[in-house]
């Protein structure tokens, strides 16, 4: 008889466990949809479903807790809240499915509004009639309600709900276009029955318990828990690829770290509290001290576990792409931004100070408006007036002609200066500058070495820095490509016939400025001019008209126009930087010079070149959006 009774507490705790790892999961799942996809109608739906679950697990958890079937009574009818809306959230979050494939339908959305209507009649009914359920509170396994006169039409509402939903998401696979769409929805069809089977109040068909044991019951109980745990996670990584356009690989470690560090962590905490406590009276200890001892020991460990596992999760979600991952993930880590190219610098500049024994050491790069400090060590007055009182122009231009011949130590007027080259020791990145110490320009041969050493040090971060400027540019202008490519992606899993995306101005496109950027760069004549999408504006449908018919003048006259907005008044200056855009506009895109040409004429480095023309592009940009938005005011 103990034994049987242990056996029926053990039980009972159990299914108390799971319940609050159902309610953990749902929450966790619903927060996730509403961080990621809550802009797509299948996304809101599934977390609606979701807060229907969780007020009823809610309700099995707290009636678990209650002292008498009274207190049950209140939470009891709280949870028809989610048991009278289920059927309701079924039809709806099937008919989003169905719409995601193209496939809409008038009288789905009727049957989607008169079911809300209907389960609002059932949760009415249920509050203020016995006509669904009674308010006499059996206390068997489970506190439960008695079923009144038409519980047995809601049961027959609720599964053909259910079904008419699980025939939707059969008909919206069927539709799917690519294996890996069908696939996502094949995962929710096989999943989709999950949050019914766990709502359905089964205690209220009167001959299941009398049918049943109490022990048995339970077991049943606690398997069907933990399939529908495992089932709310499938359907949310299914629904976590609708309206998002990260890739798939991003999509599936993102849930899976999120899973591992939020419910599967918050359940674990919960196993802890509730089950340490009785472990420790059984041993004689204080369950208090035991329990957050358990606790703080299971976070720590669950974090260490999920970082020894981060190689083998890669190989699990990455797969092919393994290889390409863990070259992304060390660029990451290699990466400088300025102020890490700074900070560098700045730990070479004081080991640097350290080894000659000096006060004052600086780097300066050759900017925009002059010489520019990248990191200094020592007093910035002091490198101010150096700066100041000598010009470093000649001695740099001097570096540049012929780095390898000049790139010793130089002696002007209390500091030492040194050119920092490629390593190819075909360009001078920047100039070192150090406060003159007693042997200069002779270096003892003690330190020689580390000084070396840290000079070659600053040259790789200085030309590291460059290069990722390069790659930093290249992604900025792919960018748009990328979001586009993602978006057509997106779109072509599940819709059967491809809906065109630009049925709004070329302006709204996250490509429009690429689009300029390839207009101008075929200015002349070239593909990229004839047949760019910029001839849909209405500013060039307006100049198209005037220029009698020809699209393509008229694209290049609007350009043109673009171009001259930037003009600055007076006579052009190829030095004045308020020209700067101006005649890198000019000069490049129509006069078709050579970048490098342009930078020697401009007198500007050509890493800075490439970013003023970027800035210039989105000038011309700027422009088109502005004169686009005066033709659209003037119609």
């Amino acid at each position: 008889m103990m034994e049987a009774s242990w056996a029926l507490a053990t039980l009972r705790l159990a299914n108390r466990v799971l319940s609050s790892a159902i309610l953990i999961t749902a929450f966790s799942m619903c927060l996730y949809i509403l961080r990621h996809n809550l802009r797509h109608a299948v996304g809101r739906a599934f977390c609606i479903l979701l807060a229907m679950v969780m007020m009823v697990y809610l309700g099995d958890i707290t009636i678990l807790a209650v002292e008498s079937p009274a207190s049950a009574l209140p939470w009891l009818k709280f949870q028809w809240v989610g048991i009278a809306f289920v059927p309701a959230v079924y039809l709806h979050f099937s008919d989003a499915l169905l719409n995601v494939t193209n496939s809409f339908s008038r009288w789905r959305r009727l049957a989607v509004r008169l079911s809300y209507l209907g389960s609002a009649l059932t949760l009415l009914l249920v509050i203020f009639s016995p006509w669904v359920v009674r308010e006499d509170v059996l206390a068997a396994v489970v506190p439960h309600l008695q079923p009144g006169p038409f519980f047995w039409a809601f049961a027959v509402y609720f599964f053909a709900a259910v079904i008419s939903g699980a025939v939707n998401i059969n008909r919206a696979r069927v539709r799917c276009l690519t294996p890996s769409s069908r696939r996502r929805m094949a995962y929710l069809a096989l999943s989709f029955a999950a949050p019914a089977l766990g709502v359905f109040p089964y205690m209220l068909i009167s001959a299941l318990p009398a049918s049943l044991g109490d022990e048995t019951l339970l077991v049943i109980l606690l398997l069907g828990n933990v399939g529908i745990a495992l089932m709310i996670v499938v359907m949310t990584y299914a629904v976590a690829y609708f309206g998002a356009f990260n890739p798939d690989r991003v999509i599936k470690y993102s849930l899976i770290e999120y899973i591992l560090r939020g419910p599967f962590l918050a359940s674990l905490m919960v196993v802890i509290l509730l089950v340490v406590p009785k472990v420790g009276t059984f041993l004689g200890l204080t369950g208090g001290m035991l329990t957050v001892f358990a606790a703080v020991l299971a976070i720590i460990l669950v974090q260490l576990a999920i970082s020894v596992s981060r190689p083998f999760l890669n190989r699990l979600v990455y797969r092919q792409d393994l290889a390409e991952v863990a070259w992304l993930q060390e660029l990451d880590k290699r990466l400088l931004t300025p102020s890490d190219l700074e900070q560098f610098l700045e730990n070479a500049l004081i080991s640097l100070a350290e080894r000659l024994r000096v006060r004052n050491a600086f780097v300066v790069t050759q900017g925009e408006g002059g010489f520019e400090v990248r990191a200094q060590c020592g007093e910035p007055r002091t490198l101010r007036e150096f700066l100041e009182q000598h010009n470093l122009n000649p001695l740099f231009q001097l570096c540049q002609s012929a780095p390898v011949e000049n790139s010793s130590f130089a002696d002007i007027d209390g500091y030492v200066l040194r050119p920092l080259c490629t390593q190819n020791r075909d360009a001078v990145l920047g100039m070192l500058i150090v406060e003159r110490w007693p042997l200069a320009p002779q270096i003892g041969e003690e330190v020689e070495g580390d000084v070396s050493d840290l000079i070659e040090q600053a040259e790789m971060a200085l030309e590291d820095s460059h290069l990722q400027q390069g790659i930093f540019v290249a992604l900025q202008q792919i960018m748009p490509d990328i979001d586009r490519i993602q978006k057509r992606r997106q779109l072509m899993q599940y819709v059967t016939s491809l809906p065109r995306l630009a049925g709004e101005s070329p302006i709204q496109d996250p490509s429009f400025s690429r689009w300029v950027k390839d207009a101008l760069s075929h200015y002349w004549g070239g593909p990229k001019l004839t047949q760019s999408p910029l001839i849909e504006l209405l500013v060039v449908s307006r100049a198209r008209d005037q220029l009698g018919g020809d699209a393509v003048r008229a694209l290049r006259d609007v350009l043109q126009q673009a171009i001259e907005s930037l003009r600055p008044p007076g006579e052009q200056n190829m030095t004045a930087p308020e020209w700067t855009l101006y005649n890198i506009l000019d000069l490049k895109f129509r006069q078709g010079w050579r970048m490098s040409d342009i930078a020697e004429h401009l007198a500007v480095s050509e890493p800075d070149l490439y970013r003023k023309q970027r800035a210039a592009i989105h000038e011309v940009s700027r422009a088109l959006v502005d004169m686009e938005h005066q033709v659209t005011a003037s119609q």
